[in-house]
């Protein structure tokens, strides 16, 4: 019978004395004591004994009990009951369900879930002997934690939304009906309030920002309804953009966290909440070890404006802005892809007010660097109306600084050119068949009267405007700094940029009145 230590009836056991006798053998061969410290000469070597022994590697914890023991009785259960509306309840009878996933678009929206609530046989209220509408019930669970022995209590607000009657179960046992004070579904955040006579047990907020890759992580909440659990991991990721949101900046930890978990907390290894479990990834709806907290950082600065005002307050700059790719540095004269690149500038808005233009990069807001997109609206949101703050812009490859008085966000809120100027024209470089905006053509493309620039009416396969999603029926704009109005002129814009050795050429595409940069690779000459 073949083993994994070699070819014997008598099983592993005499294959793995066989293996450590002749690593003992090995030892002994070359003259060294069994247990004896090898040591070789050489003076670094030599050096580095001499010194004190470190480990990158902390010893891990040797228990978690003393931290669970502390922080438990902040943890509650959040339970809801809804009476589902009539067109909610036709889903269900179709097989929508009640889960909460990602707006559809998102590149994770078949995979990830929320798992507070998805319906799950018997979860269903009966319908009563009419089968009237009044008589369903849809129970959800949930988890959160108190921040404060008033009885205020986080959660998610994807746990408590459109919930008609909401309590939560101390770690003891205790029901005690809640109210919600404010929600934001933006952020996914909501706070309750119970009343009760029972002293409370209230955690502290922690430094999200100050959480690494690798450090342990403590997840406590309400799987599938099952009350008080705890798992451990360790923070996988930060920063991660999951498209739920505007402000989307979670934490990603590997502790096991399922449906249920929603709204409770993550802790570090010193007791402080640094993030508020919302989301998993998962094909099958249960943990594999991808779970996404909010950063306390952010949820702080929320749910204190939810306490003060029963809503949040967020600053409003009026920017349509876009990420900078490598491309686009290249064609910009950036040194790296950073910063938020303006596509469009709102009307009776803060930037259009302070001068802020078209193709402007915003790399630093009040003093804070602006490395990707996703920083700047949550700098921006954080900020509050009548502020004024510095933005520091590169344009037309010049760093500017430019003073904007932040308001209060709203409620509603190609072949170069041939000669013919009004005919097409094709530009071999650019892969594109373009043509002037006439009467005729605007007409036939549904071009409005109000869109300035140059058509583009074909595209070639192998060019490199394939790979930006330009197309017929797009209009471009401005080539580089410049607008545009004929073919000839992009071909003098492209000239242009090949003379200042680019390699690339930033172009600002209008589809179908939406605004947006794209950066075509030149070919080389």
């Amino acid at each position: 019978m073949k083993t994994p230590f070699g070819s014997d009836d008598r099983g592993p056991r005499t294959g793995l004395r066989r293996m450590t006798a002749a690593l003992l053998l090995g030892t002994a061969l070359i003259g060294v004591p069994v247990g004896a410290v090898l040591t070789f000469d050489h003076p670094a070597v030599a050096q580095n004994q001499t010194e004190p022994q470190t480990s990158i590697v902390p010893a891990a914890p040797g228990s978690f009990a003393g931290l669970v023991r502390q922080v438990t009785p902040a943890v509650v259960n959040v339970s809801t009951t809804e009476r589902p509306s009539a067109s909610q309840m036709a889903d269900e009878d179709e097989g929508g369900g009640r889960m909460r996933q990602f707006p559809p678009g998102s590149p994770f929206d078949e995979f990830f879930k929320r798992f507070f609530d998805e319906q799950q046989p018997g979860r269903r209220g009966p319908r009563g002997g009419g089968g009237g509408e009044s008589d369903q019930v849809i129970h959800g669970a949930g988890s959160g934690f108190i921040i404060d022995p008033a009885g205020y209590i986080v959660t998610n607000n994807h746990v408590v939304k459109d919930a008609d009657n909401i309590s939560v179960t101390l770690n003891d046992g205790t029901v005690i009906p809640a109210k919600v004070v404010g929600t934001d579904e933006k952020t996914d955040l909501a706070l309750l309030k119970v009343d009760t006579d029972k002293k409370l047990t209230a955690v502290e907020w922690g430094d999200s920002d100050a959480a690494q890759v690798g450090d342990w992580v403590v997840a406590v909440g309400n799987p599938f309804g099952l009350g008080g659990s705890v798992t451990a991991g360790i923070v996988s990721a930060r920063g991660r953009d999951l498209h739920s949101g505007p402000f989307d900046d979670f934490l990603q930890i590997d502790a096991p966290i399922n449906r249920g978990n929603s709204g409770g907390p993550s802790f570090d290894t010193s007791g402080k909440v640094i993030g508020i479990n919302s989301a998993i990834y998962s094909p099958s709806g249960g943990s594999v070890g991808i779970g996404f907290a909010i950063p306390s950082n952010l949820a702080k600065t929320v749910i204190a404006q939810i306490r003060e005002h029963g809503s949040v307050q967020r600053g409003w700059l009026g920017v349509q802005i876009q990420q900078v790719t490598p491309e686009m540095a290249e064609a910009l004269g950036l040194d790296k892809a950073r910063g938020a690149l303006v596509a469009d500038v709102q009307d009776d808005s803060p930037a259009l007010k302070a001068g802020l233009h078209q193709g402007d990069v915003i790399t630093s807001y009040d003093g804070k660097p602006v490395s990707q997109l996703s920083d700047l609206p949550r700098l921006v949101a954080d900020t509050t109306a009548g502020k004024t703050v510095p933005v520091e812009v590169l344009r037309n490859g010049k760093t500017e600084t430019v003073s904007v008085e932040i308001a209060k966000l709203p409620a509603s809120q190609d072949k170069v050119a041939s000669a013919e100027e009004n005919g097409p024209a094709v530009d071999d470089q650019l892969g594109l068949s373009l043509s002037a905006l006439t009467p005729k053509v605007r007409r036939e493309f549904s071009v409005p009267d109000e869109v300035e620039g140059v058509l583009v009416t074909g595209i070639r396969d192998d060019g490199p405007a394939r790979e930006t999603g330009v197309g017929p029926g797009d209009v471009i704009v401005r080539v580089g700094s410049e607008a545009v109005k004929t073919p000839s002129e992009v071909a003098r814009q492209v000239k242009a940029a090949k003379e200042a050795d680019r390699n690339a050429v930033m172009l600002l595409i209008n589809h179908q009145g939406d605004q947006r940069f794209v950066a075509l690779k030149l070919p080389k000459a």
